[in-house]
């Protein structure tokens, strides 16, 4: 199969099943009614117009215009990432915002400057979806560490162990794919490349760049936010 067939609309629908049982379990136990419907819409909302976006994007070659996409990706995942966390103020969204720009940034540019080697380097159709996986994985695990960081200074644990909880919490996803790639599970770049006909050689060297980059985007960006947070206490200006 050199070509994935599009998927007919109505064939989607099917898939509305699960999440149906699983929004009604949700309800039922966590109390909030319309949250994963609310969710399951916007992104669906979301897709149809990014994909109008993209398609607009990936025919310019403009940096400015990549670099204000990529700079939209990096505030929405800063915000969406305070989500879970009950006393979130702009102390806390500016640390989350520096870790996922210099964590993630870090990733994103030895990606494309050093393993891609991209000529321009802001080619739209390659910067963009990368900075999608790196900043909303860096949201993903500053997330976690943050509402776990603060559930534990609640229940009056110090710094360091209430950091050692962030950390550990943050990271058990990651570490879980890593060990379950390949056995387990054939992650989302490497099933795309062999459903469109790329050997499967050759999509696992680009999966393997996909999973450094997706753990190194985590830790940084967590260690990050931490040594932000780190400072912060020390100085008693923790806004």
């Amino acid at each position: 199969m050199s070509d994935l067939e599009p998927i007919p609309i109505l064939n989607l629908v099917w898939l509305l099943i699960p999440v149906l049982v699983v929004a009604y379990i949700y309800s039922r136990w966590v109390g909030k009614k319309w949250e994963i419907a609310y969710a399951s819409l916007r992104m669906a909302v979301q897709l149809i117009l990014v994909g109008f976006v993209l398609s607009f994007v990936f025919t310019q070659k403009n940096p400015w215009l990549s670099m204000s996409v990529i700079i939209l990706m990096i505030t929405v995942s800063s915000a969406i990432a305070l989500r879970n966390i009950e006393n979130r103020n702009i102390g806390i969204f500016r640390d989350i915002l520096i870790s996922i720009l210099v964590g993630g940034g870090v990733n994103l540019i030895i990606v494309v400057a050093l393993v891609l080697q991209l000529d321009p380097w802001y080619e739209a159709r390659y910067i963009i979806p990368l900075s999608g996986m790196i900043f909303a994985n860096g949201m993903n695990t500053v997330s976690l560490a943050a509402e776990r960081f603060y559930s534990e200074l609640e229940i009056k644990e110090d710094f360091i162990k209430a950091r050692y909880a962030g950390f550990r919490a943050a990271m058990i996803p990651q570490i879980n794919v890593l060990l379950a790639v390949g056995l387990v599970s054939l992650p989302g770049m490497m099933t795309g490349q062999i459903l469109s006909g790329i050997s499967p050689l050759i999509a696992v060297r680009y999966q393997i760049m996909v999973m450094c980059m997706i753990l190194g985007t985590a830790g940084l960006t967590t260690m990050l936010f931490f040594a932000l947070r780190k400072r912060c206490y020390q100085l008693n200006k923790c806004y």
